[in-house]
């Protein structure tokens, strides 16, 4: 392979990602072949750590929209990405990578608590860190999860995994016009509102120079790619 262009990264994985071609919940084969190629980035050398969703499951704005109070259902949708975590921990383990869930609320019994040298450490090993529960602040995304963490961690640059190939100007699976854009600002994503994540996690980046790449996790080998940095989907800079 190509000599990776990264040390270390952080990945971005939507709950969403994990549902394949089920209505609820977590595809088997999707999430190993996920974990097969996040195994292949980190045998290549390179430090993962990942933030995951949990909207396959619960998503707090959802559920407050449906009447439970919005903290409650923040913190459903936190335990959400824990389970998933620890999915995602059995299949990376199914090939050979150890990987540590560290989770933002305390959950004693099935992960780690985050802490930030400690995850670094655990990258320093060669082990792979999934960063659970979001920030453990209700009214704040994943996203913005994914923002800090990468500062956080040192890495490299913040990758995220969606369902189309990149940025575009509007969303392509209505708008066939729909420009697909290679290279773009902070402000320009914030001021078009072009929802590659919640303007926060935009900001918070912007502040801090971390560099966001948006790809399509669902064509396979795309990480790689990236990794090697072959032009593929978009970039936030």
């Amino acid at each position: 392979m190509t000599q990776p262009v990264y040390q270390r990264i952080l990945l971005k994985l939507s709950g969403e990602a994990l549902l394949g071609d089920e209505d609820y919940g977590i595809d088997p084969v999707i999430i190993h072949r996920i974990a097969k190629e996040i195994a292949d980035v980190s045998k290549a050398g390179v430090g993962v750590a990942i933030v995951i969703g949990g909207g396959n499951i619960f998503r707090g704005a959802g559920l407050a929209e449906s009447g439970i109070d919005r903290v409650t259902g923040d913190h459903m949708g936190m335990l959400a990405t824990v389970m998933n975590a620890l999915a995602l921990q059995d299949a990376l383990e199914s090939v050979d990578i150890d990987a540590r869930v560290m989770s933002a609320i305390s959950v004693h019994d099935v992960c780690e608590d985050y802490i930030r040298r400690r995850a670094i450490r655990h990258l320093e090993k060669g082990r792979v860190v999934i960063c659970a529960a979001g920030t453990g602040n209700p009214f704040f995304t994943t996203d913005t999860a994914a923002a800090l963490r990468a500062i956080e961690v040192g890495a490299d640059v913040l990758m995220k995994a969606t369902k189309v190939d990149g940025i575009y100007s509007s969303d392509p699976n209505i708008d066939d016009d729909a420009e697909l854009f290679e290279r773009v600002s902070y402000d320009h994503v914030i001021e078009r509102k072009l929802n590659v994540m919640d303007a926060n996690a935009i900001v918070l980046c912007r502040d801090q120079q971390m560099p966001i790449r948006i790809f399509n996790v669902f064509a396979e080998g795309n990480l790689m790619k990236l990794v090697e940095g072959k032009p593929v989907g978009s970039t936030v800079n």
